[in-house]
């Protein structure tokens, strides 16, 4: 039996999607504010393209104003993800506020989830929050809060903090005063529901109430903050988002890069990370980087383990990395064999190393640029597929993977 302990990942995401709009004037009179176009897709899709990255595979829509409009466009935000994800709708029946639209939803919600704010976006590394929230006591805290600091906060509320327990919160100060803002992510557990009414908004009648009770946690994470409200701000998402989103990636072989190569790992048990690899993985998630794993596992095609036993291996690896603040977006791996013991797997594929076949697939899926990649492997046949991909390359020689990656990531990227 493993040790029962916390995720850090957060599989469920509610997604805030109902406000009317009104300062973006006729752009939201037809069209649902986060379902507004940023570049060649909406609003929308960029920020569950963003979720995907840590983990959340089911999200809910906490849908009202025009929720028909969201439904219609389920299939085509689903068809622009580079990761499978569940979407459904949750539609109030009548304007209910943003607590309300949680309340409404309450029979789909999970034990813990996200809720984030439908028309903001932090490019931040939001697995600092994923990591703090999994050390809360859920019977002290019933929800923890991403934060950021801004130089100009007149636009927003304010967060006071106690250490990383909030408060209260203020109202906005004067023009040119520096505060934290709740950025709109939320690590909640049900409990919250208990404060809910049929109609009340979260941020004006619940979170001070929980702020109040000590109830509320907050992580201040570093990045850049965008809330499509005002026009203003709505067409510099539309100039900057896609650029931004459209990330460096760091490719990393497994079995001896991020652990010891003790032959064919196929359990938790054997999995030993090497010297800085978790340090890695976050300051590349920190610098703004996606971060893939490619791996051969012909453990498989030998019969060592099953696929069953590498999906759950790598679940386990991914937690762990987004445990110590930093993400693994996604992961490929090859269980073929031209060799292999088992007939079902005894085949050549263009996916296992020096073929680029793994590279190719997440070049594909995430829409990245080959020549803003790099791969780090300890093995020939690593630099080989990478040079196929047309991918740039770094070999590991087994001593601190942090202190390599982190000379490849840094500086943090700026944007032109």
């Amino acid at each position: 039996m493993h040790e029962a302990v916390t995720r850090a990942t957060i599989r469920q995401c509610a997604v805030l999607a109902g406000g009317l709009g009104t300062r973006l004037g006729p752009q939201t009179a037809r069209l649902p504010k986060p379902l507004l176009a940023c570049g060649d897709r909406p609003f929308l899709a960029w920020l569950l393209r963003e979720l995907a990255r840590f983990g959340v595979e089911d999200v809910v829509l906490l849908a009202g104003h025009l929720s028909e409009q969201v439904e219609d466009a389920l299939a085509s935000l689903a068809a622009m993800l580079p990761r499978a994800m569940r979407i459904s709708v949750s539609a109030e029946p009548s304007p209910a506020g943003t607590g309300g639209a949680l309340l409404h939803a309450r029979d789909r919600l999970d034990d813990r989830f996200l809720l984030v704010n439908g028309d903001s976006l932090l490019d931040g590394n939001l697995a600092a929050l994923l990591a703090a929230a999994a050390t809360d006591d859920p019977g002290e805290v019933v929800g923890r809060l991403a934060l950021r600091a801004l130089p100009d906060a007149s636009r927003y509320g304010v967060a006071e903090l106690a250490g990383e327990r909030i408060v209260a919160f203020h109202e906005r100060p004067k023009p040119g005063a520096p505060g934290t803002i709740n950025a709109g992510i939320y690590v909640l557990g049900r409990r919250v529901l208990d404060d809910l009414a049929p109609m009340c908004s979260l941020e004006r009648d619940v979170l001070p109430r929980l702020a109040t009770r000590g109830a509320l946690a907050g992580t201040v994470i570093d990045g850049w903050f965008i809330d499509i409200g005002v026009p203003a701000d709505l067409a510099r998402a539309q100039a900057e988002l896609p650029r931004r989103l459209r990330r460096p990636a760091l490719f990393l072989d497994r079995d001896g890069v991020l652990n010891q190569d003790l032959g064919y790992v196929g359990s938790r048990g054997r999995f030993h990370w090497t010297e800085g690899a978790r340090p890695a993985i976050r300051a590349a998630t920190d610098a703004g980087w996606h971060v893939f794993v490619v791996t051969n596992q012909s453990g498989v095609a030998r019969g060592f383990y099953d696929e069953a036993a590498v999906r759950d291996l790598h679940a386990w690896m991914t937690d762990e990395a987004r445990r110590a603040g930093g993400t693994i977006d996604d992961v490929r791996y090859c269980p073929f064999h031209p060799a292999a013991a088992l007939p079902a797997y005894r085949r050549d594929s263009d996916w296992r190393k020096p073929a680029p076949g793994m590279l190719l697939d997440l070049i594909h899926a995430w829409e990245l640029d080959p020549a803003a990649c790099v791969l780090v492997g300890d093995q020939p046949t690593d630099l080989a597929a990478a040079a196929a991909a047309g991918v740039a390359a770094h070999l590991f020689t087994g001593d601190d993977l942090h202190a390599l990656v982190d000379a490849i990531v840094q500086p943090p990227r700026e944007l032109s």
